[in-house]
This record gives structure tokens, sequence and C-alpha cells, in this order.
């Protein structure tokens, strides 16, 4: 969903995932995400390398966006000590596809927010150069600084008038939030 089309752009990023042998015996593969492709091409679980056990595969092919309405947790991002994308992966029942794709994204807020949710795998990529620069230009145009605005109380008295306290069509005479009186046993 594109809010402002004016403040919005797209480049497509390949995704690498890595499978590794697992270290334990209850995972036989470990699986990482290993690097993003800037303006990679469609791409379904291709090989790209292979050494030994360790093998790195282009899972996919996904639309990195950027909002204008989201620049400031883009310049919290690039503000890292290693700017990163994330991308977000959800667990497959194939043995041999392990995972999908579901977005990459250069919020660290959007990271977080998937993260959260405890279904999706959140994977932090650093960004290669071009990527970093890419994203910058696209902030330092968008980026507009909110202006603090202090609030103020109003004058209005709410203290007077206690609306809802009690019961409206019972007259009370004492106070409403006193205890229940026991009842005198009778001899």
């Amino acid at each position: 969903m594109v809010r402002n089309p004016h403040q919005y752009q797209s480049m497509s990023l390949g995704i690498v995932l890595r499978r590794s042998p697992g270290v334990t015996a209850w995972a036989k593969w470990s699986w990482r995400v290993a690097d993003v492709l800037p303006g990679a091409g469609p791409a379904s679980w291709n090989t790209i390398r292979e050494t030994g056990d360790v093998r790195d595969y282009h899972v996919a092919t996904v639309p990195l966006e950027l909002h204008g309405a989201e620049c400031e947790a883009y310049r919290t991002g690039l503000a890292d000590a290693v700017p990163s994308v994330y991308v977000v992966l959800r667990s497959t029942d194939d043995t041999e596809r392990s995972f999908d794709v579901l977005l990459a994204t250069a919020s660290p807020y959007e990271g977080q927010d998937y993260s959260d949710n405890g279904e999706d795998l959140v994977e932090k990529v650093p960004m290669p150069d071009g990527l970093i620069a890419w994203v910058n230009d696209f902030t330092e145009r968008f980026y507009e600084e909110e202006t603090f605005v202090k609030r103020r109380r109003d004058k209005k008295r709410v203290d007077i008038v206690e609306d809802g306290i009690g019961d409206a069509r019972i007259s009370q005479i004492s106070d409403v939030y006193r205890a229940p009186r026991r009842k005198e046993p009778t001899a």
C-alpha cells in the first residue's frame, strides 16, 4: 500500500540463504541470511555457491520499499554502527525449502514488529554500500522533522460533578463508597 506515490521508491532485492550443517543432534541444518543482492532478478531457490556441506541459495527476490512517512525509522537504521536490512522469514513444512521470504525492510521499527509476533524469523543483514547510499538519498529528500508541541492542560474543572458514581435511580443520602452495614441479629 503506497501512502503517497510522490514519496515512494522501490528496488528489487535478492535474498541469499546459507544452509550449513547443524551443530546439535536436533537440527540437521542451520539456516541464516548470508547476503542481499540489490537489483537482482527473479529467483526461486537457485544454488549460487556450494562448498562442502555449506550451500548458498538465491531464495527469492522481493521489493525493498521506501515510504516518505517512514524516514525517521530509516535514519535510525542508518545511524547504527552497521546499517542493516531486516529480512523476514517464515518457516515451512518443506524439508528442502525450509523458509519463505515474506519481506525485506530498511526500517528497524518494522523489523522489530515482525520479531515480536513470535511466528517469523527476522534476520539483520548488513547493507551493501550502494544500498546505504540509496536509502540515505531517499531519507534526505523526504525527511521532515516534527516540531515539538507542548501539551497544555484544559482550564475546565472536571472534579466538580461526579458522574457515574452509584446508581442514579436510587437516591443516596450517605457516602456511596461506604461499606455495607451488617444487619444486627434480632433476639
